[in-house]
């Protein structure tokens, strides 16, 4: 904690005295003060949960989240970048996957991988597929929701991606009107 004449009590004790120089260091020690203050809060500005709001985008921003709406709620943002953080160890996997549907959705997410660890020349020839089921698109768009699973997933995977009864990706072909559409239940 500094004292309020922080910078005056640095002169020596006779030019302290002085009143005009005290007034003179007090225009000083205001401009300093801002600084001071900047300096001492440096260390929260890299913390999402008492950062600026416009801080808490950027912290997502320099870990890949380059889809938090600045329209949802200040909680809701500092959320998405504390846990995304947490999961970026995660991000491709069926665990970074599945986490990643349930911060956007708030709700239990399912994922199925055809992935796996195999010796050689045992791989599948096919590229892995997964399939991706989530209740809701929760805060999210399901374009948004799209945009967000295509950036998790290596490039060379294949995905299905459901939101509730509907298959949002790949898209179905209309069967006119009457397109075929499995009802699946989200369990985590």
């Amino acid at each position: 904690m500094r004292r309020d004449d922080w910078l005056l009590h640095q002169l020596p004790v006779g030019m302290v005295e002085d009143d005009f120089l005290a007034r003179f260091l007090m225009i000083f020690q205001t401009i300093a003060d801002t600084e001071m203050h900047q300096i001492d809060t440096l260390a929260h500005m890299f913390d999402p949960t008492v950062a600026p709001d416009i801080m808490v985008r950027a912290l997502g921003s320099w870990i890949g989240i380059d889809w938090i709406d600045s329209s949802l709620p200040d909680d809701l943002q500092r959320r998405i970048v504390r846990e995304y953080s947490s999961l970026v160890q995660w991000r491709g996997t069926r665990r970074g996957l599945r986490q990643l549907l349930e911060l956007i959705s708030l709700e239990p997410a399912v994922v199925h991988d055809s992935g796996g660890v195999f010796l050689e020349n045992d791989a599948p020839l096919q590229p892995p597929h997964v399939k991706l089921y989530v209740a809701t698109s929760g805060w999210a768009t399901e374009p948004d929701l799209l945009r967000i699973v295509r950036a998790e997933l290596p490039a060379s995977v294949t995905f299905e991606l459901h939101v509730g009864s509907r298959q949002i990706w790949p898209p179905q072909p209309d069967n006119g009107g009457e397109a075929e559409i499995q009802v699946l239940q989200v369990v985590s």
